[in-house]
């Protein structure tokens, strides 16, 4: 197994928590300190009511979206080794982001899928019931060329083999993760492997109306037609950027809401920008415009109709992203 595996350290981040909480800190799930200084915001006036009205699509400067997989500290193992060795994604160089805690990164395409071992506040994890049990995001698509190849993957790491059937034209298996998000794997001949053509993200939503209003007129998403699957018995409405696309499905009110496992980052020119137009919308806010202490990273934690996290993050000259693009 990688050494990626046994550099993950156990921490006790409700006590962390509760200790950053009485001092009045703000810090990430993972524990990392967050400086959230009024001087990272736009002064009052200082933008016009156009720029306030504006969406976020011209703002973004990665050719994808990124995606938060969050899940109990207990399960770091399982899930890295499904995750990489399983589904194949590519090992990337994990963030340390405190003594005891790291993000795990995977590359799909241009994107990432971020594991994390934590929990923030309240938030809850909540994955009963699959894929329509409740709202948030219920489940991630991947995929590939080759099914035997796939489960060639997971045959070899000791996890079942998936089943595939013939649904809506294309060979496809539905299962979960070890922390319990749905898990779509497609087979298309002209794929890349390890899903390095994107990912899709499904969305469970309760109003339909609003939270297509919220990705298409404040994220700035470009909305497609939407269409059936066959296989998960649901009409889906694609918002894409580049090479991932967010599927949004109504499952009504009254459910479960999952709005701790997973989210969605956009990595942006402006993060301060964007929370000036949340806060002009109204839109909640999760983690207020901040800075992450040692990462030259900016970003502002907000949320969608239902409560999903979506990230805006900007990364500065110095960040690891943007020596790293460099060639440092």
């Amino acid at each position: 197994m990688r050494t990626l595996l046994t550099t993950i350290a156990a921490t006790a981040l409700a006590a962390c928590t509760a200790t950053a909480q009485d001092r009045g800190e703000v810090r990430t799930p993972e524990g990392a300190l967050l400086d959230t200084s009024a001087d990272l915001h736009y002064a009052p006036g200082e933008l016009t009511e156009a720029q306030l009205q504006a969406s976020n699509g011209d703002m973004f400067e990665q050719s994808s979206m990124n995606v938060f997989r969050r899940f109990p500290r207990e399960l770091t193992e399982e899930m890295v080794n499904f995750y990489v060795n399983a589904l194949g994604l590519r090992s990337l160089n994990p963030i340390q982001l405190t003594s005891t805690q790291q993000m795990i990164l995977t590359g799909v395409g241009s994107g990432q899928v971020k594991l994390s071992a934590g929990q923030q506040g309240d938030r809850q994890y909540d994955l009963s019931g699959g894929i329509t049990g409740g709202t948030g995001i219920r489940y991630l698509r991947f995929t590939y060329p080759d099914a035997d190849v796939v489960r060639e993957r997971f045959a070899a790491v000791g996890l079942p083999v998936p089943t595939f059937t013939q649904e809506d034209g294309f060979a496809s298996a539905v299962l979960s993760d070890p922390a319990g998000l749905g898990i779509v794997i497609a087979i298309h001949p002209e794929a890349q492997d390890r899903s390095d053509d994107g990912v899709g993200v499904g969305i469970a939503v309760s109003d339909l109306a609003a939270s297509r209003a919220f990705y298409r007129e404040f994220v700035g998403l470009e909305e497609g037609e939407p269409f059936t699957s066959e296989q998960l018995g649901l009409t889906l409405y694609p918002y894409a950027h580049a090479e991932t696309t967010l599927l949004l499905y109504e499952v009504g009110d009254g459910l479960p809401a999952d709005t701790g496992s997973s989210g969605i980052q956009y990595v942006v020119s402006d993060a301060a920008l964007a929370a000036a137009r949340a806060d002009y919308r109204d839109i909640p806010v999760e983690t207020p415009l901040n800075r992450l202490a040692g990462f030259d990273l900016t970003t502002v934690w907000l949320n969608d109709p239902d409560g999903v996290t979506n990230y805006f993050a900007q990364v500065g000259p110095n960040s690891r992203t943007a020596r790293e693009a460099a060639g440092d």
